[in-house]
């Protein structure tokens, strides 16, 4: 039995399809399954469902003994969401229990943490564990994941394998629900479909064109592979980023979902939102080498692969992973 919680999301429900796919025929999807449209996501897959509340009151307990794996991925995801207690429950304490059951029981764990935890990049980007009681988040969700990352690194009684993974900025399929925090490659494709054009934010930093932010953009097939080998080589515990460790710009990717839908660019700025604009992160680069030190060692989808893949067999038709 392998546990996903957050399985009706985005990454949650793509894990669940891609475990079916290797075979893996006992999957529990933990979730609160209070929306129809996440419900999409799971269309089709042959799970058991448990609510989120009765997964944490009683049916990890009196399951224990026959759960193999647990991929924790559930999470309040919305980094502009102000409610830091909303945050203590979904994120921080949530996930303390899921720690705990997987460590008095021995179950391994594979929990999402976040690239979020560095901020502005002060210290890098590096998954190193010195740092993190150190990394200045810029939201509260930010701070949530950090701070379950040092309290995770400060226990003595751990899951006898576990990784905390630094996602990076993960596009792809089944993010149809996410709304304003769906991945810039939905929203292109959307206001491409709806406009003719793509509108990114200005740049309100000197030195950097408009367009010319730039992230670690990573597809979510990557994210599967390397969660994928992880739970089979189980190398050192720790924190790993999860990113494909080259930066790419956003006027890049709008070029690319162009390319991609068959149009030609049509690309205008509109000055960044002033909610966000003082925390909003102009370059993002994940350090891998730990993970390769690890032994991963497949290549990541280039962006244009990835785009690509992403528009044509997904966003075109509205097709679910």
């Amino acid at each position: 039995m392998i546990i996903v919680t957050g399985a009706a999301g985005f990454i949650g429900s793509c894990a669940v399809s891609h475990l079916l796919g290797l075979g893996h025929d006992n999957i529990v999807a933990v979730d609160n399954f209070e929306r129809a449209d996440k419900q999409l996501n799971l269309e089709g897959k042959s799970y058991v469902p448990v609510e989120r509340e009765l997964f944490i009151r009683e049916w990890i307990h009196q399951n224990r003994r026959d759960i193999k794996f647990v991929f924790h991925l559930g999470a309040r995801t919305d980094t502009t969401e102000t409610d830091v207690v909303l945050f203590n429950k979904l994120n921080l304490n949530y996930s303390k229990f899921v720690w705990k059951a997987c460590a008095e029981n021995q179950i391994p764990l594979i929990y999402a943490s976040s690239a979020a935890t560095y901020g502005l990049g002060e210290l890098g980007y590096e998954d190193r564990h010195d740092i993190v009681s150190n990394l200045k988040p810029l939201n509260p969700y930010g701070h949530s994941k950090n701070d379950f990352d040092c309290w995770a690194l400060k226990q003595k009684q751990q899951p006898p394998f576990w990784a905390g993974l630094k996602f990076f900025n993960v596009y792809g399929p089944n993010e149809f629900h996410k709304g304003r925090m769906a991945s810039v490659i939905f929203h292109t494709h959307k206001q491409i479909e709806e406009t003719g054009g793509m509108r990114l934010f200005r740049s309100h930093k000197e030195g950097i064109a408009d367009g010319q932010q730039k992230r670690d953009f990573i597809y979510i097939k990557d994210i599967l592979k390397i969660m994928t080998f992880l739970h089979s080589q189980r190398p050192e515990n720790g924190l790993y980023n999860l990113g494909t460790g080259q930066a790419r710009s956003f006027y890049d990717l709008a070029e690319n979902t162009f390319k991609a839908m068959g149009r030609e660019t049509n690309i205008s700025y509109i000055d960044t939102p002033l909610d966000i604009r003082n925390t909003y992160q102009y370059f993002t680069e994940a350090n891998i080498s730990k993970l390769r030190q690890a032994g991963y060692d497949e290549d990541f989808y280039s962006l244009e692969e990835g785009v690509e893949d992403y528009v044509k067999n997904y966003l075109i038709g509205k097709k679910y992973f």
